[in-house]
């Protein structure tokens, strides 16, 4: 990640969080976002992510990730690719160890993104891959190296362990195709 993709992903992550048509100005609504719950743990991560991609930094990748874990309960490896507009409406018990994450996605409280089996070393076709505008629901889990498609829905709670196609909604325990757009 260099400074102009660190950068730009900071500048989305914060217009998701404080909307345009929000009242004051632009650099007072930004002045309160760096201070919410909300963005603090989205900043820590995209910091741990851009030392992460420097051999050099990484053990203040790691710090950053510590870090996040220490004051908010998220656990985020700095190898996840994550694309801009992350947004994390509460962010206690959340633990993101997918692949890739694509753009303006939004991640509940108690999430789990992972491997089915340990993985010390991180192999990114044991671990999920979410598409762009995904919305994954609180206490959900998506294990293993599947796909989930752009502007899908996993429901609070659910278990997903197949790949998702785009535009769904998925639910349950497994979760299964309940909508597709």
């Amino acid at each position: 990640m260099t400074s102009l993709d660190f950068g730009r992903a900071i500048h989305r992550d914060l217009a998701r969080l404080v909307p345009s048509g929000t009242n004051g100005a632009p650099v007072y609504r930004f002045f309160l976002a760096f201070f919410s719950p909300r963005f603090a743990p989205v900043l820590l991560i995209r910091l741990a992510q851009y030392f992460g991609a420097h051999r050099l930094t990484r053990p203040i990748a790691l710090l950053f990730s510590l870090l996040n874990v220490s004051l908010f309960g998220i656990e985020c490896t700095p190898r996840c690719d994550i694309g801009p507009g992350l947004f994390l409406p509460h962010t206690s018990g959340t633990v993101i160890g997918a692949a890739k994450i694509g753009s303006n996605v939004t991640i509940y409280q108690g999430v789990t993104l992972g491997s089915k089996q340990a993985d010390l070393d991180f192999r990114e076709e044991l671990r999920p891959t979410v598409g762009d505008r995904v919305v994954i629901g609180a206490g959900a889990k998506v294990l293993g190296g599947i796909k989930i498609g752009d502007g899908a829905v996993v429901a609070a709670n659910s278990l997903v362990l197949d790949d998702v196609p785009p535009g769904a909604l998925v639910m349950g325990v497994p979760a299964i195709i309940r909508r597709t757009s």
